[in-house]
């Protein structure tokens, strides 16, 4: 759930490039569904329309990206940054934990995941991890 409710949101133009829109997610399981749906809702929003698939991935990486931040990160919220540009939109997940994502190896009998950080690393045209003094961002560029 948003934790406030102040939006960032710039512009339409014909390309909406530049236009972003940013909020914040208590760390709960339910913020899991809250920032897909925001996600959504900013990729719905962006002209000219995108293709299905690509509204997908990008749904895909902020469900992964905040899943990853409620079941391993320390901290009580993180942050959702969307941006668009040209040819691509930029998502960017901030938390508390400046301890970067660990890849393992996924579970397929167990339940308890695995898939989501290497899925986001091929989706992505790019992701990088910023640590700072009192937690990390990982931003992943995918295709618009």
């Amino acid at each position: 759930m948003r934790t406030h409710g102040t939006r960032l949101k710039t512009g339409p133009s014909p390309l909406d490039t530049g236009a972003s829109d940013g909020a914040v997610f208590d760390k709960r399981p339910e913020s899991v569904a809250h920032a897909r749906d925001f996600a959504r809702a900013f990729v719905d929003g962006l002209r000219p329309a995108m293709q299905p698939q690509d509204v997908v991935s990008i749904e895909l990486a902020v469900s992964e990206l905040v899943t990853n931040v409620v079941r391993h990160a320390r901290g009580t919220s993180c942050s959702l940054r969307l941006e668009a540009e040209p040819d691509a939109v930029a998502v960017t997940v901030g938390d508390a934990d400046p301890r970067p994502p660990q890849e393992r190896m996924p579970d397929l009998a167990g339940g308890t995941g695995g898939f989501g950080w290497p899925m986001v690393q091929h989706m992505a045209r790019t992701v990088t991890v910023t640590r700072g003094p009192v937690g990390k961002t990982i931003r992943a560029v995918l295709p618009r």
